[in-house]
């Protein structure tokens, strides 16, 4: 009995010691106290790469009322990255389907979603990023928006 004991306590710190390491993850988000995103409202961030060795997952963060009038969100997307090369992205993202609905977690109203903004992992370079996130939806001010942002990850 006292090998099986071992054996768990040996599995137990196992699984703590993997559940401790850090992953790399940065997470940046700016709240629309009004529920109202204006076209005209570029949000910036930055975060700091460290590993360049890894690929990395850029998602778009978003929360949003079970009352927002679209099945998707167009956004743009402007990187900087550390050596002041600046990329532009027009991504159109799906927010629900005709099958499921709303696509991400909800609770009551308020659903959040973590969408992927490239098909692939990337690699980064090591230094500052930078972005600059605003949307291009007919709708201005985009209604029933509670907060958006970029979630940058390493990729598993």
């Amino acid at each position: 009995m006292s090998g099986i004991r071992n054996i768990f306590l040996v599995f137990v710190m196992a699984v703590m010691l993997l559940a401790c390491q850090t992953k790399q993850l940065f997470e940046q988000s700016t709240i629309y106290p009004n529920h109202q995103w204006a076209s005209k409202q570029v949000n910036e961030y930055q975060f700091q790469i460290t590993d360049s060795t890894v690929p990395y997952n850029v998602y778009f963060v978003i929360r949003h009322h079970n009352a927002y009038h679209y099945k998707n969100i167009w956004i743009q997307l402007t990187t900087t990255a550390p050596n002041d090369s600046v990329s532009k992205q027009s991504v159109n993202l799906n927010l629900a389907d005709d099958i499921k609905g709303w696509l991400g977690t909800g609770m009551n109203d308020l659903y959040d979603q973590r969408i992927p903004i490239n098909s692939e992992p990337v690699y980064l370079k090591k230094g500052m990023y930078k972005f600059a996130l605003s949307h291009t939806m007919r709708e201005d001010p985009l209604e029933n928006i509670l907060s958006t942002g970029i979630r940058v990850e390493k990729a598993k």
